[in-house]
């Protein structure tokens, strides 16, 4: 199977689902998906790259902190990105992930922004695996 992502039609804010083989190409499409909401990725410069690192016990959890940092980017440092470099770690007692996120910082007249993310939700936020791949749901506030 090919990953890949879709968007959900949702009455106010933005819902995706992602589906991969592995782990960390899961990630990697949800990290293009939360990209392509907010700018045109296809615009976006490999100028920066950027070291992401998160811990968490459970693996839904490890994803959302995964985008919630994405969004802190885009917030704090007006970084945007279109390529994610992703190991995960499964260690005793934790997930450990490893990113590096290729970008740079926005341009809003080249990179064509669209709406602006203000927080991933738990709300319909899962993660599953079943035969033999694994899939996402997020729903971003904009």
């Amino acid at each position: 199977m090919e990953p890949f992502h879709k968007f959900i039609d949702h009455t106010a804010d933005v819902l995706f689902v992602a589906r991969a083989e592995e782990l960390p190409e899961l990630f990697e499409q949800c990290g293009f998906a939360v990209e392509e909401t907010m700018v045109n990725t296809k615009k976006i410069k490999s100028v920066n790259d950027i070291k992401i690192l998160c811990e968490n016990k459970k693996i839904d959890g490890l994803l959302f902190d995964f985008i919630d940092e994405l969004i802190f980017f885009k917030d704090y440092k007006q970084l945007v990105f279109s390529k994610f470099d992703i190991k995960i770690e499964q260690k005793e007692d934790k997930y450990d992930l490893t990113c590096i996120a290729t970008g740079e910082k926005i341009d809003f007249t080249r990179h064509e922004p669209k709406v602006d993310i203000k927080a991933v939700t738990m709300h319909m936020f899962k993660v599953e695996q079943s035969r033999g791949s694994w899939k996402a749901q997020v729903l971003l506030d904009i």
